[in-house]
């Protein structure tokens, strides 16, 4: 294999697939990208068995040919590179690769490509455009719910289905949930969704796609099946397995009769919440507790190691007497997902779950558990 690339596109490429590969790896093969060279561009390739990257980049190939190279090792390298310069890339079918550029040469270990794997993608049952712009904020309104907690996998990621509403016509919906905060976002379905059973796709392919979503605009190509799903964007393709189980029924955990109504200024109440749970423990959950009187909200910590803080902030709250606790965590990652000014809660009592939203129709919502405090 001879080929020669700009070092700004293989960079490019490379940034996508090598962040699939696993740093330590049982299987030496998985440590390395594939490159396939033939007619006018490279292929790359990159895995870890449950995610795989594929990417094409314009060459001049003087030989065709595959090899595999350490992933990270080529990725440092040619990311040291001087911008816009031209990379040889040259093998002569044993074990060895050697890059050259300007005054840098490097010799790398191969591996043969004929034990490289491959994740056979089979049919897909469903397949639609989605905007990249949609894509991306099902991803970021719900991200940050999804569980770490491997003994229930199959919370490890996100949720996606369509519903039929007949008030709004099929919906595409998102959800995540650790047991503690859900997070649910919907947009209007996409052509071709429509019909789709609920799949739970992992949390680091959902961090892969929302990486290359950055900056991204136009439609992402999404191909699914009953244990794979496939993303195109633009010149990369992402195939990942889907995690395999039921996710909960998050609808009966939805607050349906909370009417008890606050309605606070967000960013003074997040403000607020950051401050008092400075002295928060660990140990306690950062628990915090709200209390309502007179149009004010008490926000309150009590740590026996380090003392208690307060603060009160104004609200329209017309409920006096109420008292509830949060993590204080929870509690600030949902507020942050507010985008109106003002955060609208629901709650039903001390002991119930309680819903947080945007002031306004909103395509989202936020379930919080209250804790003991």
């Amino acid at each position: 294999m001879k080929v020669t690339l700009e070092r700004n596109h293989l960079l490019k490429s490379l940034s996508h697939v090598h962040r699939v590969v696993e740093r330590r790896n049982t299987y030496p093969i998985l440590a390395n990208v594939l490159f396939k060279a033939s007619d006018d561009h490279v292929e790359l390739r990159a895995t870890d068995l449950d995610i795989e990257v594929t990417e094409s980049v314009p060459a001049m190939v003087s030989t065709p040919g595959s090899t595999t190279v350490p992933a990270h090792t080529l990725y440092e390298i040619v990311r040291k590179l001087s911008d816009g310069a031209e990379v040889r890339l040259e093998t002569d079918g044993g074990e060895n690769m050697v890059l050259t550029s300007g005054r840098s040469r490097f010799n790398l270990a191969c591996l043969s490509p004929d034990s490289f794997p491959d994740l056979k993608s089979g049919a897909f049952a469903h397949e639609f455009d989605i905007a990249a712009a949609s894509l991306r904020e099902l991803i970021e309104r719900t991200q940050f719910a999804i569980s770490n907690e491997e003994t229930r996998y199959y919370l490890n990621g996100i949720y996606f289905h369509a519903v039929d509403n007949s008030a709004q016509g099929p919906l595409f919906r998102a959800v995540a949930t650790d047991g503690h905060r859900m997070a649910r976002a919907e947009i209007a379905a996409p052509a071709g969704a429509q019909g789709m059973t609920g799949i739970i796709v992992p949390k680091k392919t959902v961090g892969e796609v929302q990486k290359l979503l950055d900056g991204v605009d136009g439609d992402v190509h999404v191909e699914v099946s009953d244990t794979k799903i496939r993303f195109t964007v633009g010149p990369v393709v992402l195939l990942s397995k889907l995690i395999e189980g039921t996710f909960p029924d998050y609808d009966r955990v939805t607050p349906k009769n909370n009417d008890k109504q606050m309605l606070v200024d967000k960013s003074g109440f997040a403000i607020a919440v950051d401050r008092v749970s400075t002295i928060a423990s660990d140990r306690g959950g950062k628990a915090v507790k709200l209390s309502a009187k007179d149009g004010l909200l008490e926000l309150s910590v009590t740590n026996p190691d380090h003392g208690t803080a307060s603060e009160e902030v104004a609200v329209d709250f017309d409920t006096d007497g109420f008292e509830i606790g949060f993590n204080a965590r929870y509690l600030l990652d949902i507020i942050t997902q507010i985008r109106s000014e003002s955060a609208v809660f629901l709650f039903n009592d001390a002991n119930s779950p309680t819903l947080v939203k945007e002031e306004g129709e909103s395509s989202a919502l936020y379930v919080l558990m209250p804790m003991r405090v």
